[in-house]
């Protein structure tokens, strides 16, 4: 499971508070975790608040902490080259404008599976989206099939253009078992008589409405925070050591790959 949010942008005029901050309290901690608990939550017995936020409350209590052992496996930080020259931002800062973490929901649905949560300032794109790869069968049996986790996926585009893309394997036309990798796109743009508003534009509503379905309730923030304090100790024990660069434009570091458990199906390079 992939759940990322990409930027283009830099940190603009935003310097002094982001460079207190960081990707992981900016993005990781908040919005991303919430993704991930709303793809990994069971179905709540009614569709309201109260219900889907315990639900997501249970996904939260699972997550497995970080551990000083397995943290180098499990967290990758990096920075973009020419941070330090932007507004308000010190000249030997150390703040991440990428970062990476590997979690494990340690419950009977999510056992082993890891939930990769990434997120970075001056990326190749704009990009916020959910991706589900499916684990491929055990024995290939038909010719031109392929494996790995680039073959099944359920990818939920969140911005800039929201949809659903699903990937799976098709066999050809005619004689023969031949499978070729195809995919099947729904946009919400082609609903063209249906105005979407922007995120901020529907928490907002919500608020006005009294719906609080997409906020938060405070045992899952606490319980957020008490997983990434030991992420952000971490690296602030580290120092320069473990702080990676990489060029505008770019997918985040070279390294990022270091906590795939396979560099040649690293969930950070771009599909």
């Amino acid at each position: 499971m992939e759940i990322s949010a990409a930027e283009s942008l830099g940190v603009e005029e935003r310097g002094k508070y982001y460079d207190g901050a960081g990707a992981l309290r900016d993005m990781i901690q908040n919005h991303l975790m919430e993704l991930m608990g709303f793809t990994a939550m069971e179905c709540p017995a009614a569709f309201e608040a109260d219900q889907i936020k315990a639900e997501v409350s249970k996904v939260f209590r699972s997550v497995r902490p970080f551990t000083p052992v397995d943290m180098p496996e499990r967290v990758i930080r990096g920075q973009y080259e020419g941070y330090r020259e932007e507004p308000n931002v010190a000249p030997d800062s150390y703040t991440e404008t990428y970062a990476a973490v590997k979690l494990f929901i340690d419950n009977w649905r999510w056992s082993d599976v890891p939930f990769y949560l990434y997120t970075g300032k001056k990326m190749a794109e704009k990009r916020s989206e959910i991706v589900i790869n499916f684990k491929s069968t055990p024995h290939v049996l038909f010719a031109g099939q392929c494996s790995g986790k680039s073959c099944n996926r359920l990818i939920i585009n969140i911005q800039p253009d929201e949809g659903i893309t699903l990937y799976f394997g098709l066999k050809v036309p005619g004689i023969g078992y031949k499978v070729e990798q195809v995919g099947m796109d729904f946009r919400y743009k082609s609903l063209s008589d249906t105005p979407l508003p922007d995120a901020y534009e529907r928490l907002l509503l919500d608020v006005m409405e009294g719906d609080s379905t997409l906020y938060p309730q405070s045992d899952t923030l606490e319980i957020s925070w008490k997983l990434m304090d030991p992420v952000l100790e971490y690296w602030k024990q580290q120092g320069r050591e473990g702080l990676y660069f990489y060029p505008p434009g770019q997918n985040g570091p070279a390294e990022r790959c270091v906590i795939a458990p396979e560099p040649e199906s690293c969930p950070f390079l771009p599909k």
